[in-house]
């Protein structure tokens, strides 16, 4: 069963590029430290692909989305002893940062919560306000992934 649910859609798609994606996947702990090393990791490989500094704001922003999707993963969607997933892509139009849990049954709020809402979720709000679009896409009976764009190119030269 596919469920996809996407959130903070922008007005226009990316016609599909005939360019590779670039890509990614690596597993990490469950842990405050595999979320950690994941947010480094992503850092590292978007300025490697893309030649941008680790402190440009796309990079900060690379930085940001994946240390709550990541942390998220650590507090809402693991199970004992049970890895996550990072994948990173790279297409023509943003780069993509996909977190893979072992947690199908728990996902995100379909619009990030109000500020005055309960703490749960405010990660949310960061991820909704640095990503181009994101959401959630669940594959199988075993495992959801949240993922969410970046946007790395500026239109107009």
């Amino acid at each position: 069963m596919l469920t996809t649910v996407t959130h903070h859609q922008t007005t226009d798609e990316a016609a599909p590029s005939p360019l590779p994606i670039r890509q990614l996947v690596l597993r990490f702990s469950s842990t405050r430290r595999g979320a950690r090393l994941a947010r480094r990791f992503a850092v590292e490989q978007f300025s490697e692909w893309t030649g941008l500094p680790h402190d440009s704001d796309p990079a900060r922003a690379v930085a940001l989305v994946t240390a709550e999707l990541a942390s998220n993963v650590v507090r809402h969607g693991s199970l004992p002893g049970r890895d996550f997933r990072l994948t990173l892509l790279l297409p023509p139009h943003a780069f993509r940062i996909e977190v893979t849990d072992t947690r199908p049954e728990r996902l995100p709020p379909h619009t990030a919560p109000r500020p005055a809402d309960e703490a749960s979720g405010r990660g949310l709000l960061l991820v909704q306000a640095y990503a181009g679009r994101w959401g959630c896409t669940v594959r199988d009976a075993y495992t959801k992934t949240v993922w969410a764009e970046v946007q790395h190119v500026t239109t107009g030269s």
